[in-house]
């Protein structure tokens, strides 16, 4: 009886392991690499010091990786032969930040080597690029995921929101990714951090309806400026501020802009044009606060789309590379 009773919890214990194995956790690393926040934190912190625009950087670079192939640092991964990386596509080339994803694998590999992953590692960059001038984390990050080893520029289309989508094609690659409308308008609110080149919104100034016109959906006076600051055609070279004024600011204030119809992408403005999406666009315009805690609960549905866990995947060693053999 005694052997059996052991036996039985020695069952229980080895069911709750493997139950516990896919999920995500705020404790992961607890016992393995209880350092790793720390050193993803400090090492943040000097890079955002030399370049403010990190946070708007390191969280495009999040976004771009979850949408395709789920959260799994496939986006990290350099073009190898023929076969060219998800970083290589047109709407991944302007992406930034990699070289401080490279320098935090770094550190941490020489502290606890092959036990973090490239993707919990992102996860944490963004979150902490983001919450740096705050002095305290801005969302909690469960940790747990596992990186991929293929990555493909073919799969960018049709998995990364559009800058001239509409409001129904928004909605249905959300719903796609287990999104709902309110993350929808929550997550772009992303958008008051960073720039954009003129070439993602030149033909809602110049050509909208291939008649010489302007987008009647944005505010004339804005549309003047952003003529002035984007010739036609575009150039490649020039950027302008996706939340004026407060570009460097993680704040609510693209809804301010939005609803004074100066959102700069079609996609922006496509949030206007469905009635509850506007009245969470309302919402969300009246309360810093009340963004901040929407924004930290959509990035935890956002940062966990189709993880890799357990004995899915691998550690990388190299956030560049697959791991040899």
């Amino acid at each position: 009886m005694k052997m059996r009773a052991g036996y039985s919890i020695f069952l229980l214990i080895l069911s709750l392991t493997v139950c516990n194995a896919g999920k995500l956790s705020n404790t992961f690393y607890k016992n393995t690499c209880p350092q790793v926040e720390k050193i993803v934190r400090e090492i943040i912190q000097i890079h955002t010091r030399n370049n403010p625009s990190l946070g708007a950087q390191l969280i495009r670079m999040q976004f771009h990786d979850c949408f395709v192939r789920g959260c799994d640092a496939s986006v990290l991964l350099d073009t190898v032969s023929n076969s060219k990386a998800e970083k290589e596509a047109i709407p991944n080339q302007s992406l930034g930040g990699f070289d401080v994803i490279d320098d935090i694998k770094a550190a941490i590999e020489r502290v606890c080597p092959k036990v973090v992953s490239c993707a919990d590692i992102l996860a944490l960059a963004a979150r902490d690029a983001i919450s740096s001038p705050f002095k305290k984390s801005m969302w909690s990050v469960q940790l747990g995921r596992r990186d991929g080893r293929v990555s493909l520029a073919t799969e960018i289309s049709g998995n990364l929101p559009s800058p001239f989508a509409n409001f129904t094609s928004l909605v249905q690659l959300f719903k796609g990714k287990g999104l709902n409308v309110n993350d929808l308008v929550v997550l772009s609110g992303a958008h008051t951090l960073g720039d954009s080149r003129c070439g993602a919104f030149s033909r809602r100034l110049y050509n909208f309806t291939s008649k010489g016109d302007a987008d009647p959906s944005l505010d004339p006076t804005y549309a003047k400026i952003l003529r002035k600051k984007c010739p036609n055609p575009a150039s490649p070279a020039i950027t302008v501020e996706m939340d004026p004024g407060s570009s460097l600011s993680f704040d609510n204030h693209y809804y301010d802009i939005l609803l004074q119809k100066k959102g700069l992408f079609v996609s922006d403005a496509a949030l206007l044009t469905d009635e509850n999406s506007n009245k969470i666009v309302t919402r969300l315009q009246r309360s810093r606060s009340l963004f901040f805690t929407a924004f930290a609960k959509s990035m935890k549905k956002m940062t966990a789309i189709g993880v890799l866990t357990g004995n899915a995947g691998e550690i990388r060693q190299n956030c560049r590379v697959v791991n040899p053999g």
